[in-house]
């Protein structure tokens, strides 16, 4: 069955929150932004309301809570108290309830709870659940830069996000892959429901994407630059039906519009997978 067309999120992680370059993403159709309450020195969510209030009805707007101003820079916590106020912030200060609010990385805090400790997870989630219920928000997910720590605590008694957002992209290990693809298939997600973030694993002008060509991946990949062949493929790597990039350039930004016109060759993906895991496996042993 034919998934849904691929979408752009603009995200907002390195952004100056210009707002020529809202009106520029309108213009091409892009919809969707994600922000974060501690970008922009934690004060993301006043600066769109402050440049961009009047323009913020035409977006769908995504927001995470994780990561809380501390007295040696930003603190990670998977308080249930501290997340529901975060939430509640949010909306206030963008003058608008989010469309989703991801819980930001909470393998951070989990790697520090020896053992891991499935009910902090758990209640981290039931708040976000919570402060979906009472309309604080429309819907919340789950952000993850490693979902690995996430695996075993995939049960009965924690809530079942209603979106995913992992890293994708060619930049990504064998073992991340997998690991967001067990997550998928644990919470029966829809590619529509997983997201992809960071698909230049940072930067576009890294040398990397001198050495590769990813228009290996893209049928007639001539029609393309290499920078929209390995963005057109992050969406199959994993399968996402959204991926959230970041520019402060909207000439960029059409760019990587224009690189959803492409089609992936499945075939190239799935051997791509087989040789990454092959190596991992060589690594490990």
């Amino acid at each position: 069955m034919r998934g849904p067309d691929p979408r752009v999120v603009l995200g907002l992680h390195r952004s100056r929150h210009e707002r020529r370059l809202l009106t520029g993403a309108l213009d091409l159709g892009v919809t969707a932004l994600d922000t974060s309450t501690n970008y922009a020195s934690f004060r993301s969510h006043q600066i769109l309301a402050r440049t961009a209030g009047d323009l913020l009805p035409k977006f769908t707007v995504s927001t995470k809570v994780g990561y809380f101003p501390g007295p040696d820079g930003a603190e990670h916590s998977l308080d249930p108290v501290r997340l529901k106020a975060a939430v509640e912030e949010a909306a206030k200060d963008l003058g608008r309830e989010p469309d989703i609010v991801f819980l930001h990385n909470p393998e951070q805090s989990l790697r520090e709870a020896v053992p891991y400790n499935k009910d902090l997870l758990a209640a981290a989630c039931t708040a976000l659940d919570d402060a979906t219920a009472k309309g604080l928000c429309a819907a919340w997910g789950i952000a993850s830069w490693d979902p690995s720590p996430l695996l075993s605590m995939v049960t009965p008694t924690v809530p079942k996000p209603s979106v995913l957002m992992v890293r994708a992209g060619l930049l990504v290990g064998a073992r991340r892959l997998d690991a967001a693809d067990t997550l998928i298939d644990a919470w029966e997600l829809s590619d529509g429901e997983v997201w992809g973030m960071s698909p230049f694993g940072g930067a576009t002008r890294a040398s990397v994407w001198d050495r590769v060509d990813p228009r290996l991946f893209i049928q007639d990949g001539g029609r393309f630059s290499r920078v929209q062949a390995a963005f057109r493929t992050a969406y199959h790597l994993p399968q996402v039906g959204s991926v959230a990039v970041g520019t402060d350039e909207p000439t960029h930004l059409g760019e990587l519009v224009g690189a959803l016109a492409g089609q992936v060759e499945e075939r190239t993906v799935q051997e791509y997978r087989r040789l990454l895991r092959d190596r991992s496996g060589d690594q490990s042993s």
